[in-house]
């Protein structure tokens, strides 16, 4: 029986782990669940799963969750980024979905290297704002770390049992998002409503906008570069608009390596939850002849500008991926927020890097210094455009 800590319980990913783990209740156990602001569905979650702590964001919607739940489970209601890594380290617990979006969910996961727990990580900021640090941290602790986005569990599926030996290059595919072939020239004018409809995909809106920035494929660049101890120039995109191929390793011998599957993110969440095992996910069969052509193209960087700024972050290393990471939050909520246009995310977070190269850190103090200074000058950047 693992036992788990769900943080994020309330997001996309958090909604398909819970829906895996209620298809095994001899396996799994929720010990802990996590929500930001949506306290209907963590309150639902709540009753379901009867989990011994739940943990909101602030005071406010803590008092409506005990509220919800009173008189219906006994669970424990906090709120707050301390109870978030309290309950990323409980001693009972020795599994942790890692899936709170944003630089937010960096410090319940660096809890839970600490801890020593089998983290399934699709906080791929995490890596993004401090691969080295947290890296460090998994191997000095001995915890686990199994990777939860499509690409990296793809990746991790297809690379040898132990060490890199005979790897070449890993190739992580993209859709290409929703504008992949509309003229540059009208992604000016394009809608927060049309850069979340994503083809293939039911995700944040967040998310959604990184996926048709392709900014998501970058931050995922960098995750890998940690994740499997690979240097930037041995990982390329490339985009696959059916995302049924989730990615794939390249072999010295000329063999390549695919990790194929209907585009539901229950396959990643099963595989990490029973592995070495497998388990039943819910997810349908993979029809080939139903899904006909294949299709692979290369990135074009003039429509994805964000996927070179990614790569550029990721050469020039130290604090520069944490800047790239604060940036790109701050411009796509801007964005969401109908305060600025979709092709000027790339500016702000281009002029943001500009201003702040060279960033430290070796620390976690450091990591949120540069995170917190990006901040601030991408804000500066999106006023001087109003």
């Amino acid at each position: 029986m693992r036992r788990l800590t769900v943080l994020g319980a309330t997001g996309s990913i958090g909604v398909s782990t819970l829906d895996v783990v209620a298809r095994h209740p001899d396996r799994f156990e929720i010990v802990a669940l996590s929500g930001h602001r949506q306290i209907d569905r963590l309150a639902e979650q709540c009753i379901a799963f009867a989990p011994r702590i739940a943990v909101v964001a602030d005071a406010d919607a803590a008092v409506v969750l005990r509220e919800r739940l009173t008189g219906r489970v006994p669970t424990e209601v906090m709120h707050g980024v301390e109870a978030l890594e309290m309950v990323a380290a409980l001693p009972e617990v020795d599994t942790v979905m890692a899936a709170i979006v944003g630089a937010a969910g960096l410090r319940p996961a660096l809890a839970a290297a600490r801890a020593g727990k089998r983290i399934l990580l699709a906080n791929k900021e995490s890596l993004v704002m401090s691969g080295d640090l947290f890296m460090r941290e998994v191997s000095a602790h001995g915890a686990t770390l199994l990777p939860i986005d499509s690409e990296h569990n793809a990746v991790f599926q297809c690379m040898p049992a132990k060490g890199r030996e005979g790897v070449r290059r890993i190739l992580l595919t993209a859709s290409g998002g929703p504008f992949r072939r509309t003229p540059i020239a009208d992604l000016a004018n394009v809608t927060p409503e049309q850069a979340c409809a994503h083809p293939n995909w039911d995700m944040g809106r967040k998310i959604s906008v990184d996926s048709a920035t392709m900014m998501n494929k970058g931050l995922e660049v960098i995750e890998a570069r940690w994740l499997f101890d690979t240097p930037a120039e041995r990982i390329d995109v490339v985009i696959h608009p059916q995302s049924i191929v989730h990615s794939m390793v390249e072999y010295v011998d000329g063999s390549v390596l695919a990790q194929m599957g209907n585009p539901d993110m229950r396959t990643p969440i099963a595989h990490a939850l029973a592995w070495p095992e497998r388990i039943e996910s819910g997810v349908g069969v993979l029809d080939l002849a139903a899904a006909a052509d294949l299709v692979f193209e290369r990135p074009d960087l003039d429509r994805f500008p964000c996927l070179k700024l990614a790569f550029d972050a990721l050469r020039a290393g130290a604090g520069t991926p944490a800047v790239l990471n604060a940036a790109n939050e701050v411009a796509v909520a801007a964005f969401l927020e109908h305060r600025l246009g979709f092709r000027a995310i790339a500016d702000v977070i281009a002029a943001t890097l500009d201003t702040l190269p060279d960033q430290p850190s070796s620390t976690l103090d450091e990591v949120f210094a540069a995170d917190a200074a990006a901040r601030e000058v991408a804000r500066r950047q999106i006023g001087a455009r109003a």
